[in-house]
């Protein structure tokens, strides 16, 4: 990147997080405004106040959905070859069943989706 583009990248990189930190700070005291008195009894909050919520909540867990550092994205893509091995691995299982073994698997896997939680209330037993 040239020193061109970086001399009015900066300028408007500021004025992009002042625009979207005010706009959060706003969304959050009126979110907070209209649900925290009504459900828990807390008092309203003012523009201030929701600002350094926002940023206290961005300093204990961490972004705003913009992805994460480099530890963030190298977990997710473990992740992706986790799921490929275990992938990999029931399919070779699968292949080495007889029709027969398949069709029970099947069975088994659609009779546990039919049945219901111990939890669930409307349950009989």
């Amino acid at each position: 990147m040239s020193k061109k583009n970086l001399i009015w990248m900066i300028p408007v990189g500021i004025v992009g997080i002042a625009i979207f930190s005010a706009i959060g700070g706003g969304v959050v005291m009126l979110l907070w405004n209209w649900l925290a008195p009504e459900l828990f009894g807390l008092r309203t909050i003012t523009f201030w106040q929701a600002f350094g919520l926002l940023a206290l909540c961005r300093i204990l867990f961490g972004g705003f959905g913009g992805g994460g550092g480099r530890r963030c994205r190298s977990r997710h893509h473990g992740g992706d070859r986790i799921r490929e091995q275990v992938r990999e691995r029931i399919d070779e299982r699968f292949d080495q069943m007889t029709p027969e073994e398949r069709e029970r698997l099947r069975q088994t896997l659609r009779d546990r989706s039919k049945s219901t939680s111990p939890l669930d209330p409307t349950a009989s037993g």
